[in-house]
């Protein structure tokens, strides 16, 4: 073999080696952006399901309910009323 002929060798297993490696970094980074696409659907099924229980409880009928039942509230009546004067 002459000097030529190695050094043509040496170069394509060079190349050969770089797109080996090229081609890992891809399956790489592929894998990582299937892996942020999944967390993504998690993070958008999650946040559907924040907002959906923000709007049921956020409902005046469930507000009142509660505060009737909960927090033992009863609504306002002009006989309890105190009305205050301001000192001067």
């Amino acid at each position: 073999m002459n000097r030529a002929t190695l050094t043509l060798l040496s170069l394509l297993l060079g190349c050969a080696l770089s797109l080996v490696a090229a081609q890992q970094h891809a399956r790489r980074l592929f894998v990582s952006l299937e892996q942020a696409q999944i967390e993504e659907r998690r993070l958008n099924q999650d946040w559907l399901r924040l907002e959906y229980e923000q709007r049921n409880l956020s409902k005046s009928a469930r507000i009142r309910d509660v505060a009737r039942n909960q927090l033992n509230m009863v609504p306002i009546s002009p006989d309890r009323t105190v009305y205050l004067k301001e000192a001067k």
